[in-house]
C-alpha cells in the first residue's frame, strides 16, 4: 500500500519533502487535506463559530483573503507560503493580523487532529507588514452638517440606529448583540457583556437625546425579539444584514463612504471637543487597554458621571455649534 507524501517539481525538492516528512511522519487519512479542507473542519468543529456572527465574519474574511492557499496541501505549506499569501492578499495591517490569528487557530486544530507535524504559523513575521497598509480605510468622523441632516431624518428607525452608534460610541457588533435585559432605562445606561475585547465589557451611558430611540425600539408593537435591534420580521439583526441592508444604503443616500467604525470615532471626537475628561471617554468607549494602571485600578465612575458626559456632546442648535 502506497502513501503519497506529496508532489514536487524536481527530484531535489522531492527528497527534501521526504526528509521533512520523515521528521514528523503522518499516515492518517487527513494527512493530505488541503488548506480549504482544514479550514472547513476547523470551522465546523469550533464552538467559537457559534458564538457571534461577528466572530464568524472575522475568520471568514481572513480565510477569503488567502485564496492562493485554498487548494494547497496543508501539511506541505511552509512559512514562506503563508507569508506570501499575506503579501498577495493586498490587505491592510488589521486584516493581516486576522490572517495570522486564523493561521494560529488552524494549526492548533491541525496539530490536535494529527493533520500536520509542525506549526508553521509560529514563525510568521507580522512586523514586515506593520507599515504596509494599501487598502486602509480612512476613518473619517461625521461632520456636524451631516449629523444635522441625520437628525432631520431621525423618524426613520434605522437612522435612529446610526445616531445611537454615534452617541454611544459602541462597536456595531456590541449594539447588535445588546439584549433588552442588559438595558437599565431608569439609570440611562446599558451593559455591554459581549465584546470583541475583554476591556469592552462595560457600562455605557444613554444620552438624553437618544433615550427616546432606545425606548422606541424596546416598546415596538408586537415586539417579541429579546434583542434591542431587530429585523422587520422580529429577528435579531446580523452584522452583514445590518451593514448591507440598512447602514450602507443610508450612507449612499447622503453620498457618504463612512463605515460603522466612523460612528465610534465621531463619538470620541465629540466627547473630546466637549472637553470631557480623557479617562471618562476611555470608560465610555471601552478603551481600557489605553488606560494607565492607575486609571484601570482606581477609576470607578458613577453612571451619572458618564451620562452627564455624553449629554455634553454636540447637538444641532446647542452651544457647541459654531
Amino acid at each position: 500500500k502506497y502513501f503519497v507524501v506529496g508532489y514536487a517539481e524536481t527530484r531535489e525538492k522531492g527528497l527534501e519533502m521526504l526528509i521533512e516528512f520523515n521528521k514528523n511522519p503522518i499516515y492518517s487519512d487527513q494527512a493530505n487535506c488541503t488548506f480549504a479542507e482544514v479550514y472547513e473542519a476547523f470551522r465546523d468543529d469550533n464552538p467559537q463559530f457559534t458564538f457571534t456572527e461577528t466572530k464568524k465574519d472575522y475568520y471568514r474574511q481572513a480565510y477569503q483573503s488567502v485564496e492562493s492557499l485554498h487548494k494547497k496541501t496543508f501539511r506541505n505549506l511552509t512559512v514562506m507560503d503563508l507569508e506570501k499569501a499575506m503579501v498577495d492578499s493586498g490587505k491592510n495591517y488589521p486584516t493581516i493580523k486576522k490572517i495570522k490569528v486564523l493561521y494560529n487557530q488552524m494549526y492548533k486544530y491541525a496539530m490536535k487532529n494529527d493533520m500536520v507535524g509542525k506549526d508553521c504559523s509560529l514563525y510568521v513575521n507580522l512586523e514586515q507588514f506593520r507599515d504596509k497598509n494599501p487598502n486602509a480605510k480612512q476613518r473619517e468622523v461625521f461632520a456636524k452638517e451631516i449629523i444635522d441632516q441625520f437628525w432631520l431624518c431621525s423618524n426613520n428607525i434605522y437612522m435612529q440606529s446610526v445616531l445611537m452608534l454615534i452617541y454611544t460610541g459602541v462597536r456595531v457588533g456590541e449594539m447588535l448583540d445588546l439584549k433588552l435585559e442588559d438595558i437599565n432605562m431608569e439609570d440611562h445606561t446599558f451593559r455591554v457583556i459581549r465584546s470583541k475585547t475583554e476591556n469592552g465589557i462595560r457600562t455605557v451611558p444613554i444620552a438624553d437625546c437618544i433615550y427616546p430611540f432606545f425606548k422606541n425600539w424596546m416598546t415596538m408593537k408586537n415586539k417579541k425579539c429579546e434583542y434591542l435591534l431587530h429585523t422587520p420580521a422580529g429577528e435579531q439583526l446580523k452584522y452583514r444584514n445590518y451593514i448591507d441592508a440598512y447602514f450602507l444604503p443610508i450612507m449612499q443616500e447622503f453620498n457618504l463612504k463612512q463605515t460603522p467604525q466612523c460612528c465610534r470615532h465621531t463619538c470620541i471626537s465629540l466627547l473630546a471637543e466637549a472637553k470631557v475628561d480623557p479617562t471618562t471617554i476611555k470608560n465610555i468607549v471601552g478603551h481600557a487597554g489605553a488606560m494607565s494602571l492607575t486609571e484601570r485600578v482606581y477609576t470607578h465612575l458613577d453612571p451619572r458621571v458618564l451620562v452627564d458626559a455624553v449629554n455634553q456632546m454636540y447637538l444641532p442648535g446647542n452651544d457647541l455649534q459654531p
